[in-house]
């Protein structure tokens, strides 16, 4: 039967002698002899539990949780539950690291879009990401709010071109408008603008918001602290936001 030096089994394994050296003082590789000089040797059985240890090391498996995995008698079943738990806990770190993922992507995307990037537009590219999700959210909410009225829209438009019914089309303007008045309050009361010059986050005035130029993502405003007039970033307006007219 063969036998392997420290160093042997070592270059087999494809780690450092100070590795298998660890693995000895920490009672998971002993040696199955010493030679009549004191040097360590190895058996293939030892051989093969050195690779059992560097594929659940691999696997990402603490050292405290392999030791106690032989020094049981049935490791075979344990080892599937710490598999099992190895697995859920990578699941759940890279999950966490998708979430890193898509933060620093978001970060470098709207500093991409800032005209003039400062280390105070960070403040304003954090805002604008934390009300990101409830902003889309409320868009969403208007738009099916308003997909009976544009269904309807299109039938009275149909039917007044097709069968002359212009009455529908006059039902539709009475339900359209009321609701255009209604969503628009809603919408301008729940969102806010950050001012890219002196980085104020300010609610407008519902006149100056509803006739503005604006982009989906900006609006065309007169920042009340500082007095600039330009694309401000909307963003969800939160309850402690200060509300200026």
């Amino acid at each position: 039967m063969s036998k392997y030096t420290t160093g042997e089994i070592a270059k087999l394994c494809g780690v450092s002698v100070r590795t298998v050296q660890y693995y000895d003082n920490r009672g998971i590789l002993i040696p199955s002899e010493l030679s009549e000089g004191g040097r360590r040797l190895y058996s293939e059985n030892d051989l093969k539990r050195m690779h059992v240890i560097c594929f659940l090391r691999e696997a990402g498996l603490p050292i405290n949780s392999i030791a106690t995995l032989f020094a049981e008698k049935d490791p075979e079943r344990i080892i599937l539950v710490l598999l099992e738990q190895q697995q859920n806990a990578l699941q759940a770190e890279l999950s966490e690291c998708q979430k890193k993922l898509h933060l620093v992507e978001g970060i470098k995307r709207e500093i991409s879009e800032v005209e003039s990037f400062s280390l105070e537009s960070i403040g304003d590219i954090a805002h604008i990401m934390k009300q990101k999700n409830q902003l889309a959210k409320m868009h969403w909410g208007m738009i099916l709010s308003g997909l009976p009225i544009s269904i309807l829209q299109c039938i009275a438009i149909i039917l007044w071109i097709t069968n002359g019914l212009w009455w529908l089309f006059l039902i539709w303007a009475c339900v359209a408008i009321p609701w255009g008045i209604c969503i628009s309050k809603y919408y301008f009361s729940h969102v806010a603008y950050i001012c890219p010059e002196c980085h104020e986050v300010f609610t407008p005035k519902f006149k100056e918001a509803f006739w503005a130029y604006h982009t989906p993502r900006m609006r065309r405003l007169t920042c009340p602290k500082c007095g600039r007039k330009g694309l401000c970033v909307e963003v969800f307006a939160r309850k402690e936001n200060n509300v200026n007219g």
